[in-house]
């Protein structure tokens, strides 16, 4: 009769209008599910609204589940997504050192977003070698069409990575787009705060093991011969646009030297001081609260006078 409804397409509420009839047998008349002992066919997936409210509850956690694991894998990479090109230089004869990069790049998201740039040494200048296979770095990504290139050494290691300060730092990058380097990691000769408390603007001392340039400031560079310049003291010569991370997480491990013995003085001296990360950490402290530790050297020296002077 018309406008009545077959007893299929609703059993006591249920609504079951487009079930085959498998599906249909499926359930008691009172709407609930069969036992699947009784069923000896395999039986199709149904909407989640027709399950029992264990199995409907089984499926929703799971459903909720998998966000969160994205989510937190998105997390960490955001902030490199960021850069176009990734590179980390590497002698070819230094297969231990490409291994310990790869392991600490894993540490920070990195992993399978770095190219490592396999370098031969220079025949006669060790300076002039590292200064071209950073211009090598640079010529590729700008070749490839980046706009933001990353460039890592082989001996470098990480520490107070944290994904959602990174994020942080690359979004004042976006939002201010007259920057030219961004240091993950060097010595220091001056800093100040931004209205980023993860980024500081800052004088460059040395150091050049982990640091991004943008590509217009990066078309200055790439293709000028080498003209005598160390590259750890590469970007001297900014005095505006030149920022760093806060806390910087970038350092260089304490391998021993490819540069032959020209600088065995001064790494007997960072050994001394306990390392070059120590160094580097001790560095920004200093320059990130400077008065403060003047100020603190200047009462103790007075304190020291005075109780000298009572005597």
């Amino acid at each position: 009769m018309a406008g009545e409804m077959n007893p299929r397409e609703e059993v006591d509420g249920l609504n079951t209008r487009g079930l085959s009839f498998l599906q249909w047998i499926f359930y008691n008349s009172d709407g609930r599910e069969r036992s699947s002992r009784a069923c000896f066919f395999p039986m199709p997936s149904v909407p989640s609204h027709f399950l029992t409210g264990h199995h409907a509850h089984s499926i929703r956690m799971r459903q909720r589940k998998r966000p969160l694991i994205e989510d937190t894998v998105k997390k960490e990479t955001d902030g490199w997504d960021y850069f176009d090109r990734i590179y980390c230089i590497s002698l070819e004869e230094r297969e231990d050192r490409r291994q310990a990069a790869a392991a600490s790049f894993s540490t920070v998201g990195l992993t399978g977003k770095v190219e490592f740039v396999i370098v031969k040494r220079h025949p006669l200048n060790i300076e002039q070698g590292m200064y071209e296979s950073h211009m090598t770095c640079l010529r590729k990504g700008l070749e490839a069409g980046a706009e933001r290139i990353v460039v890592f050494e082989d001996d470098v290691v990480f520490d107070r990575f944290d994904a959602d300060r990174f994020k942080e730092c690359t979004q004042f990058l976006l939002e201010n787009p007259n920057w030219k380097v961004l240091l993950l990691g060097a010595l220091i000769r001056s800093s100040r705060r931004t209205a980023n408390p993860f980024i500081q603007k800052v004088g460059y001392q040395s150091l050049a093991h982990a640091y991004a340039l943008n590509r217009s400031y990066a078309e200055t560079l790439a293709y000028q011969p080498w003209q005598g310049i160390v590259i750890d003291t590469l970007f001297r010569p900014l005095t505006d646009d030149l920022y760093a991370v806060y806390p910087m997480f970038a350092f260089q491990n304490d391998f021993a030297s490819d540069n032959d013995n020209k600088y065995a003085g001064i790494e007997r001296f960072r050994r001394l001081c306990g390392g070059l990360e120590r160094i580097q950490k001790a560095n920004e402290f200093y320059q990130r609260h400077k008065w403060g530790v003047i100020a603190a050297h200047i009462v103790i020296i007075l304190s020291l006078l005075i109780v000298i002077l009572s005597r």
